[in-house]
């Protein structure tokens, strides 16, 4: 592959495979990524994954508060790249980013687009059922994910699998995609495909109603959202962090302990609850939580 001059965008662990192959056939002449952010109990300032991997191969980077920021559009245009690649980066590009390169600004999305246009769609397509999701790269324009798609790839989601083990499924594939896509553009093979807008749906933030569990929902429902959320779906004061669907017949919140197993009763079908984390504690199976926890009636509405 010739050595393209790229400028590359990304903030998350997700981002960093797609940078490694880039630096592997390109030349990376700068990486912008989003400002240290406070974490931990110490609310010390902590880098992002991708300003970590860009300092460890000596890669020039820059952390923005505001990319659309005039000095900052000059800054990147005087670099006169032949593409930029933008990969979970977190901050909405202006038009007059897009018009900088040559080649202009290619995105990796992990849906297969239309469908979960947004900044969640790994988690909504677990939440909300989906058996096959994917990866697009695609030509940003100055919509929400409503550029051409150049290629896809396909990734199943089989029934138990968590949001860790689709992300990181859809981080090596989405780096693989990349490369065949810049394979293609520089030999002048790719076909851009106007996107469907009839046919999109939407992937919103996340927020912690999101994680609100509704026992009067389906046990598949519940299950989906525990899967998609992984940790972040909650129960009263609990998080729960795994689930298995069960063939108990209970009422909705209704708690049922047998043999050490820990089941709830749904609108529709049980669950059995395999791990749950109480406040200040650590996430744990329900066998061990079961040994040091007395559930009651009462169990998901006492605070």
């Amino acid at each position: 592959m010739d050595k393209l001059k790229v400028i590359f965008m990304g903030t998350p662990d997700f981002a960093v495979p797609s940078l490694a192959a880039l630096v592997d056939k390109t030349e990376v002449i700068c990486v912008v990524t989003q400002p240290d952010r406070p974490k931990g109990r110490g609310h010390k300032l902590q880098p992002p994954p991708v300003k970590i991997f860009a300092e460890e191969n000596n890669l020039r980077v820059i952390q923005p508060p505001k990319v659309k920021a005039r000095a900052v559009v000059d800054e990147l245009a005087v670099l006169q790249p032949d593409l930029i690649v933008v990969v979970a980066f977190g901050q909405i590009l202006s038009q007059k980013i897009l018009d900088i390169p040559r080649f202009g600004c290619i995105n990796v999305h992990a849906s297969l687009l239309p469908k979960y246009r947004g900044a969640a769609p790994i988690e909504w397509s677990i939440i909300r059922g989906e058996k096959v999701t994917g990866i697009t790269t695609m030509q940003m324009n100055a919509g929400l994910d409503t550029g051409d798609i150049l290629l896809q790839s396909e990734v199943k989601i089989s029934d138990e699998m968590i949001l860790p083990e689709l992300r990181e499924r859809l981080m090596t594939v989405g780096a693989d995609l990349l490369l065949k896509t810049l394979y293609k553009l520089l030999r002048g093979e790719l076909q851009p495909i106007k996107q469907d807008d009839s046919l999109s749906t939407y992937a919103p933030l996340l927020t912690r109603e999101t994680g609100l569990i509704d026992w009067k929902k389906s046990a598949r429902e519940i299950h989906d959202l525990v899967r998609g959320l992984h940790g972040a779906a909650r129960a009263g004061k609990f998080k729960i962090w795994r689930t298995r669907l069960a063939a108990e017949n209970l009422s909705a919140g209704e708690i049922k302990i047998v043999d050490g197993k820990f089941f709830v009763g749904t609108g529709d079908g049980a669950l059995e609850i395999l791990e749950i984390q109480a406040p200040s504690s650590k996430k744990m199976s329900a066998a061990d939580f079961l040994r040091g926890n007395k559930v009651g009636d009462n169990f998901w509405t006492n605070e």
